[in-house]
């Protein structure tokens, strides 16, 4: 993989990640409901990471954002993207990676996302049953990873926004 600086994303980098879902993503991405769930809330602060090529161009990025599950805290994982012309080169992988691992060190539990199972599952993400995002959301696409073991087990129940 190509040398890239990564770091937590800060408030200047905003509108530049913006761009980059905006460019790497469906348009209408902020119709989904997961978007919802992060109206004015802010992503989890120092799980948010960017990542610059040598000369200082965005690549990646990756957010995290808290959210209920029921009674139980959970962080929601996305978007996550990799500009196109540095597709390929493991960078993707290595944010979630660094993300999920940055989650566990800050005491969170549990990651959710929703996306394409087979993709995620060699992260260790497994369908969620009984876990419902607001709709329309394919219930098949809820995908969790357990960051204490056996944390997911018997969670089930609406996710909402998140409220402390």
């Amino acid at each position: 993989m190509q040398q890239f600086g990564i770091r937590p994303e800060e408030s200047e980098d905003w509108w530049e990640v913006e761009a980059l879902y905006d460019l790497c993503f469906a348009p209408g991405r902020e119709a989904l409901s997961s978007y919802r769930l992060r109206d004015d809330v802010p992503p989890v602060a120092g799980l948010s990471l960017v990542a610059r090529d040598g000369q200082g161009i965005l690549a990646g990025a990756i957010r995290f954002w808290p959210v209920h599950v029921g009674d139980h805290d959970a962080l929601l994982l996305g978007p996550v993207a990799v500009h196109p012309t540095h597709q390929g080169e493991g960078l993707g992988r290595y944010l979630i990676h660094h993300g999920v691992e940055a989650g566990r060190t800050k005491g969170w539990k549990r990651v959710m996302l929703v996306g394409d199972a087979p993709y995620y599952a060699r992260f260790g993400f497994v369908p969620l049953s009984g876990v419902e995002m607001p709709p329309p959301t394919n219930p098949d696409r809820i995908l969790g990873l357990e960051l204490t073991p056996g944390v997911w087990t018997g969670i089930q129940g609406l996710v909402t926004r998140w409220t402390r």
